[in-house]
């Protein structure tokens, strides 16, 4: 009954930019934390960016000063900015939300579908 939709993937050349933007929509009273997570064949999906519900960020090494994450709480809706891109960040990008139904029920999480993000040149 929610859905992540992603969108805002693509190709782009090693240095360029991409934002990607996920949108939560069903039965919603609130959510928690967001953030966007990646994964590459053979590798365990990794988190990449993460921002609670007040705006507090938290990022991974490998991405810090390069990608910046934010909420539109009224659009429920979590953005990943991604600026000089390297070919290391190729991946499938999903997004995730941890969604509470009523007022003081325990939180979901959900997964959005998936978006592929390709740095090449």
């Amino acid at each position: 009954q929610v859905q992540l939709a992603e969108s805002g993937g693509g190709l782009v050349q090693p240095g360029g930019s991409l934002r990607l933007s996920c949108a939560a929509s069903g039965s919603i009273f609130s959510i928690g934390t967001m953030g966007w997570y990646r994964q590459t064949p053979g590798k365990q999906r990794v988190l990449v960016a993460t921002i609670t519900s007040g705006g507090r960020t938290n990022y991974a090494t490998s991405v810090d000063g390069r990608f910046a994450i934010s909420r539109d709480n009224a659009k429920n809706t979590v953005y990943l900015r991604m600026n000089s891109l390297k070919p290391d960040d190729t991946a499938v990008y999903y997004c995730n939300a941890a969604v509470q139904y009523v007022r003081g029920g325990y939180l979901t999480d959900y997964w959005g579908q998936g978006t592929q993000v390709t740095v090449s040149s």
